[in-house]
């Protein structure tokens, strides 16, 4: 997808909201086989039930990894189920030498066919430059992460005085620009949220950690947004798990709805500018 279809999707449906598919085996409702086929009717039923809402999805390649072949053949089988016009995040967090690099993005961006990959940046440009090779792929670099161990490298001070996930989104910017690269920046982060938009004024900012794990959307929106929209925002968990009976596909839509009219209301100014 490109820049301008993932601006229109947010008008289109007025909602930034990214559903989280880490589709937990040991979390699955207790009427669905515990096993790569529940997992399957599952995501089936998840997303048909969010679709009105969401922008798009991300797969978190854990849960499906962990389950072998068969994993991954669900895996294949989720993004069939999810229909063209919707932005396919694969979140494996990739990263490595060159020629690993170019195999990494042959799985995920033509064997599997995601529109987006998450990157580790933290080899430099020739473990991110062969994800940038493709047309319309999206490489989103980690930056800012919500997880209580991102100050032990990525809050680092270096001698320019900068932070370290600072320097990362700087320097990045010489590789690709708005185009082809987004950052994560988790939702637990607000207070450093604007200082990013500031340094990434075009890009997009995909947001983990709102609803469960308590991030702010008020602020996120407040903070994070730009002309185009500039946000995906990921709910997993507070919609996935919204049951664990049989009404769980149900639950799942009354979240989704909850959150894109939470969206809708918080940035209606926007919207209606881009209408």
């Amino acid at each position: 997808m490109t820049y301008q279809q993932i601006r229109e999707s947010i008008v289109a449906k007025k909602s930034f909201l990214c559903v989280g598919l880490d589709s937990d085996l040991n979390k699955l409702p207790t009427l669905l086989p515990q096993n790569a086929q529940g997992i399957l009717a599952f995501n089936k039923a998840i997303i048909e039930a969010t679709l009105p809402f969401a922008i798009a999805y991300k797969i978190n390649t854990a849960f499906y990894e962990a389950l072998g072949a068969e994993g991954w053949k669900t895996m294949e089988k989720t993004l069939e189920l999810l229909p063209k016009n919707v932005f396919k995040i694969a979140d494996a967090k990739r990263g490595d030498i060159g020629n690993t690099s170019k195999l990494y993005a042959k799985a995920f961006f033509e064997i599997l066919n995601f529109d987006a990959l998450t990157i580790t940046p933290y080899m430099g440009e020739d473990s991110v430059s062969p994800f940038l090779e493709y047309e319309n792929k999206w490489v989103i670099l980690l930056a800012l992460t919500s997880n209580v161990g991102s100050k032990d490298f990525e809050m680092l001070k270096l001698s320019n005085h900068r932070y370290l996930y600072e320097e990362v989104i700087l320097k990045s910017q010489e590789w690709a620009d708005c185009h082809k690269m987004m950052y994560v920046v988790g939702a637990t982060q607000t207070e450093k949220i604007q200082e990013i938009r500031q340094l990434a004024p075009k890009h997009f900012l995909l947001v983990p950690g709102i609803g469960t794990q308590g991030g702010d959307l008020e602020k996120v929106i407040e903070y994070g947004s730009n002309e185009a929209g500039g946000l995906l925002i990921n709910v997993s968990r507070d919609i996935l798990f919204a049951s664990q009976a049989k009404d769980f596909a149900e639950k799942a839509h009354q979240k989704a709805e909850f959150w894109q009219k939470q969206m809708k209301e918080k940035f209606a100014s926007l919207l209606k500018k881009n209408e």
